[in-house]
């Protein structure tokens, strides 16, 4: 925790933040970044297509990549004031902001935008590392300097570009930070993950889950308001319950298991399933909610016909790879890959069976379908949960059931 004091008039000192929880400002930038997503997301509402899909999974990657690294830099900065920490998140937001307007078009006329709000980020936090390790030596300087300032110049270049040669430098600069934190991390990982937080991990990227998810009721209930009708409504109380199950799958099982698993993590001193779980894993899990918001809401506009094969692709193994993600981070958290294939199978595997009637019968009975298969793995998962409760020779990390 930080060491800095405030004292209150005619009261005891009270300390300035308490780092191992998420503050405020951190939760309402959460709020701006899930608004980026969603405008990432905005053609697979509308027109979904293979290509659109494919950008929105290239562009949310990098947009991603700045979430983890300033999650963890203030991760470890706990003694950032928590005035520091509101206007590093201030700048946060104006960057994220910049990013979210351009978008819907940031392949096209915005892509400079897009460019500049990336560059700011990086910017930022080859500030914030800088700061994090003055007094760490000149290797540790220049790995920061190629990291962010390397990286933020590139963004920086691009945007004078002209495409695709701005889009590769765009490819270029994720690559180099990515292989960087993979390449490096065996000479400082380590000693960097012994000092975390793992309870401000948790909480954070939980509450960044809460909020994702919520982002998908939002186009549920956007969508049924545009587009009303019984089959519509239908459709729409459909979807509420296939996000329903998501959530409860995660925060009922999941949320907790994280948290402590983290925490034996630490103790075991594995950093590099720390990095993995909060870093890399989370984005295939929060892809996989973005793609089945945006199938949900074609199903609420046409819920007689038949799903477009990119929405019908995108809501079952959306749904599939969200129980996949879970089950590998179960696995990294300490599971017993035996015990997670008992529920991930049948919940990875009963969406991916759903694909031929989502993509022949009408958008309505997709969406039935898809809601039956999560209830059934909720069940299952339920019962797995309960027996495990009762069985003291359970897994260690109580992990992964979602």
């Amino acid at each position: 925790m930080s060491n800095r004091l405030d004292t209150a008039p005619g009261g005891p000192a009270l300390r300035d933040r308490d780092p191992s929880r998420v503050h405020w400002m951190e939760l309402f930038f959460d709020l701006i970044f899930v608004a980026l997503i969603g405008q990432l997301a905005h053609g697979l509402h509308e027109e979904p297509t293979v290509v659109g899909l494919a950008v929105f999974l290239a562009l949310f990657a990098s947009v991603w990549w700045s979430w983890v690294n300033l999650t963890f830099v203030v991760n470890a900065s706990p003694d950032l004031t928590r005035r520091g920490l509101g206007v590093v998140m201030m700048i946060a937001m104006f960057a994220v902001g910049a990013i979210a307007v351009a978008a819907p078009e940031a392949i096209g006329e915005r892509a400079p935008l897009f460019a500049a709000g990336n560059a700011a980020l990086r910017l930022l936090l080859l500030f914030l590392w800088l700061r994090r390790t003055r007094g760490d030596g000149a290797a540790a300087r220049s790995r920061v300097l190629i990291y962010n300032g390397l990286t933020a110049l590139l963004w920086i270049v691009s945007a004078v570009l002209p495409a695709p040669v701005s889009f590769a430098l765009w490819a270029l600069a994720l690559i180099v930070e990515v292989v960087m934190l993979v390449g490096t991390f065996r000479s400082w990982g380590g000693a960097a993950m012994a000092r975390i937080d793992v309870e401000h991990l948790s909480e954070r990227f939980g509450l960044l889950v809460i909020i994702v998810l919520g982002e998908s009721v939002l186009t549920t209930v956007a969508a049924v308001n545009t587009h009303w009708s019984p089959d519509s409504a239908a459709a729409a109380a459909l979807a509420l319950a296939i996000v329903s199950f998501l959530a409860w799958s995660f925060f009922f099982y999941g949320a907790d298991a994280l948290r402590f698993g983290l925490d034996l993590l630490r103790e075991r001193e594995d950093s590099r399933a720390i990095r993995d779980i909060i870093g890399f894993l989370p984005y295939p899990l929060l892809a996989g909610v973005t793609v089945i918001a945006g199938a949900i809401a074609v199903a609420i506009h046409h819920p007689g016909e038949p799903l477009p094969s990119v929405s019908a692709v995108s809501l079952c193994a959306g749904v599939a790879l969200y129980h996949f993600t879970n089950a590998l981070i179960a696995v990294r958290l300490g599971d017993d890959p035996s015990s997670v294939v008992v529920w991930a199978t049948p919940a990875v595997a009963l969406p991916l069976a759903i694909l031929p009637i989502a993509l022949a019968l009408p958008a309505l009975a997709a969406l039935a379908a898809v809601a039956v298969a999560l209830a059934i793995t909720a069940t299952l998962t339920a019962s797995l949960a309960y027996r495990r409760r009762r069985d003291p020779r359970g897994s260690e990390a109580t992990a992964g059931v979602a």
